[in-house]
């Protein structure tokens, strides 16, 4: 699944309406992340201690370098973002954990920001990881090896007071935001073809590679609705000065998965056995707590969990 020029994408933890230059869970109302001004959430990942038996296992590659390199597109706060004083520091619940997991490794974390559809086809090339908020679902299962991480679904925003009535049962020939390569442009697009297929106006899909883009589109009325993930969107409402609410309640709930190259199993099993010791050993809670997403939190990470299609 998976935000304004791409200056405002990388400081929109900080974003204020008045000055604005810019893949899927949970049922918390409006949560915010416990963060300073400059979107620095309170996790520190230096608590997480190395463990020693789990380093063994690094590949070799890796170890050599020294440094864990994730792919991530940092335009998706609260999960991953640009911020910090130089407004250039990746940020966010999935780069705390990537940080996390590195520690345990005995390794240094390097977040590259990356095009969304670009990620997946560039682990084990250029990428070790790709933390994203990838939704794990059939296709890309196909494609990589997954370990999943955090539950998210669906929500739906319309500008403050729904001005123009929007509704999800009247939603052809209107106007959409979403993420390119999301799993929420999947199913707008799949709306869209019910519309046309039942003679009525397709809906027009804005897709956009950053969500900010999409957000700052909706502040300023250019579009009717926009659908992100659940974190992503009640982030946006508590980051865009009361502009938007909600629509509906969320849908669609899916797990969100760490991916690993296809062809590097063994690794994947690794970094499936490395989350579950954060999980046990209260670190990644604690990773969730200082975002504010607990709710998202699940009890066990899985390798290559079944997907619902």
């Amino acid at each position: 699944m998976k935000i304004t020029s791409k200056a405002l994408a990388q400081s929109f933890a900080i974003l204020a309406i008045g000055a604005i230059a810019l893949t899927g869970c949970t049922n918390a109302s409006q949560q915010q992340p416990s963060a300073s001004s400059n979107g620095t959430a309170s996790f520190d990942p230096t608590s997480v201690a190395k463990d020693d038996t789990l380093a063994a296992a690094v590949p070799s590659a890796i170890k050599t370098r020294g440094t864990l390199i994730v792919g991530a597109d940092t335009s998706y706060a609260p999960a991953e973002f640009l911020g910090g004083a130089d407004g250039r520091t990746p940020q966010g619940y999935d780069v705390d954990l990537g940080k996390a997991i590195a520690a345990t490794l005995g390794l240094k974390l390097e977040v590259q920001t990356a095009d969304f559809n670009g990620i997946l086809p560039a682990l084990g090339s250029k990428y070790d990881l790709g933390i994203s908020s990838f939704t794990i679902n059939p296709e890309r299962l196909k494609a990589v090896n997954m370990v999943s991480y955090f539950n998210a679904g669906v929500l739906w925003a319309v500008p403050k007071g729904n001005p123009k009535k929007f509704s999800l049962d009247d939603i052809c020939g209107k106007s959409i935001g979403v993420q390119t390569g999301t799993v929420e442009q999947d199913d707008v697009t799949a709306r869209s073809k019910k519309c046309t297929d039942a003679g009525k106006p397709a809906i027009n899909v804005v897709s956009l590679a950053n969500q900010t883009d999409v957000t700052t589109r909706m502040v300023n009325g250019a579009l009717d609705a926009m659908s992100a993930d659940s974190p992503v969107t009640r982030y946006a409402i508590s980051q865009t000065g009361d502009k938007l609410e909600l629509l509906g309640a969320e849908t669609d709930a899916a797990k969100q998965g760490i991916a690993v190259a296809k062809a590097n199993t063994e690794f994947a099993d690794l970094i499936t056995k490395v989350v579950n010791k954060l999980i046990t050993d209260g670190s990644y809670k604690k990773v969730l707590e200082s975002w504010s997403n607990t709710e998202g939190a699940i009890e066990k990470a899985e390798l290559n969990p079944v997907a619902a299609s």
